[in-house]
């Protein structure tokens, strides 16, 4: 995507200078370059759910700010990738003993309520062919990942309920856009490089699919441990966990994280490891340029906002 990115700009300064616009060009040029693409974006994208403006209450409104502005920033690029699917790597959807679930579905809604007592609700459609694809390849190559259905078979009421994991960063990514979703959820009671392997496989069948543009999302909130009068309580574990990762985003080295101390993992109360390490599978795959745009802790859990460009 960098390479398209520079090509496209080249033709504007070029038009730029020439004097004239030539959009057929210019519209061959970007259709041409999105067209090579499969996995054409990845991002961490936390999902506390005061970042939605709506949901939070008025004194925590300003405190996410930075956070709100950098899941703006992340909307805007996937927007401009037109992914015709979004798979996104949650931990609170199902949680499967010892299994890694893959959402099959034909649909996914739900609604979350915030500290300002409204509400927001959310609707997307599911990439059916897509999940069930990754299940027959998972089991192929023997990973523990189980697919799951909600209601009926097919049709609207195969509406499996959208968890806030999911529908956070979707509500900001939805709406600029309509793609189709699938949601993962990693497993913490298999080994860290049993996740990876998975994240590793999304990696193979998104950058081969060869008909569509995917977009990886792993949903994460950093440690929970930051405040005495967080549900968790408080940890120095929790500081030194969260400058680990976004030392590891920076250096552009997630893979690092599969080395973590399991016990500073267990003190400081994450809830980002097991989806970024899919990540990490996946641009092991997908080679990938990363951004941090953001990091803060605003309540008792920290937060960062990475974008990964294909490089």
């Amino acid at each position: 995507m960098v390479l398209c990115t520079l090509m496209l700009r080249a033709s504007l300064i070029l038009s730029a200078f020439s004097g004239t616009t030539n959009s057929l060009n210019f519209g061959l040029l970007e259709r041409d370059c999105w067209s090579r693409m499969t996995l054409v974006y990845s991002c961490i994208a936390p999902h506390g759910g005061e970042i939605i403006p709506e949901l939070a209450s008025s004194s925590m409104l300003p405190r996410f700010e930075e956070t709100r502005r950098a899941m703006r920033v992340l909307a805007r690029r996937i927007s401009r990738v037109r992914p015709h699917t979004i798979v996104l790597a949650s931990p609170h959807n199902l949680r499967l003993l010892a299994r890694i679930a893959v959402v099959t579905s034909e649909n996914s809604s739900g609604e979350l309520k915030g500290s300002s007592k409204r509400s927001v609700s959310l609707r997307a459609s599911c990439d059916r062919e897509f999940a069930e694809k990754i299940v027959r390849e998972s089991e192929a190559e023997r990973l523990p990942v189980v697919g799951a259905n909600y209601g009926t078979a097919s049709g609207p009421a195969s509406d499996i309920p959208m968890d806030w994991g999911t529908l956070v960063p979707l509500w900001f990514v939805l709406k600029r856009a309509r793609p189709k979703i699938v949601i993962v959820a990693p497993s913490r009671e298999i080994p860290l490089r049993t996740n990876y392997r998975f994240g590793e496989l999304l990696g193979k069948l998104m950058s081969r699919d060869g008909k569509k543009r995917f977009v990886f999302i792993a949903s994460a909130d950093q440690a929970h441990a930051h405040s005495r009068s967080g549900p968790y309580g408080y940890s120095p574990a929790a500081s030194r966990y969260d400058s680990l990762v976004v030392d590891a985003i920076q250096d552009n080295d997630l893979k690092r994280l599969l080395s973590l101390d399991p016990r500073l993992v267990e003190r400081a109360k994450p809830d980002s490891l097991w989806q970024m390490t899919l990540l990490a599978g996946v641009t092991e795959v997908v080679p990938s340029q990363s951004q941090l745009l953001s990091y803060q802790v605003p309540s008792y859990y920290g937060m960062a906002c990475a974008g990964f460009e294909p490089a």
